[in-house]
């Protein structure tokens, strides 16, 4: 799964380039707040690599409920990244997403 350079922002973690991504309309379940805010990771270099999902506790900012939201800020970006890799993503080989849930226990990001 590659992510769109369109939209995807520049980060440099632990001197990685990585880019990532927030979908910028609520899907239906997170308009409703059903499911929670996530983003997406991966290796800018080399490509179409395993990518990162990270599940946030909070819901999207652009929910239809008007339920409390915060936005992903890139220090978020690069503790989460840190995270994954220490519980075992591999951003370098191509794979399976990798996916990491941030429940209140693992906040504030």
């Amino acid at each position: 799964m590659a992510l769109t350079k369109r939209g995807s922002r520049p980060i440099v973690v632990d001197g990685i380039a990585y880019r990532w991504f927030v979908r910028r309309k609520p899907t239906y379940s997170q308009g409703l707040t059903w499911s929670p805010l996530t983003f997406a990771v991966e290796r800018t270099d080399p490509p179409n690599c395993a990518t990162l999902v990270v599940r946030l506790a909070s819901a999207h900012p652009g929910n239809w409920i008007n339920a409390p939201a915060a936005p992903v800020l890139p220090s978020a970006v690069a503790r989460a990244i840190r995270q994954a890799l220490n519980r075992g993503w591999q951003p370098d080989y191509p794979g399976s997403p990798f996916t990491l849930s941030l429940g209140d226990e693992d906040q504030p990001l």
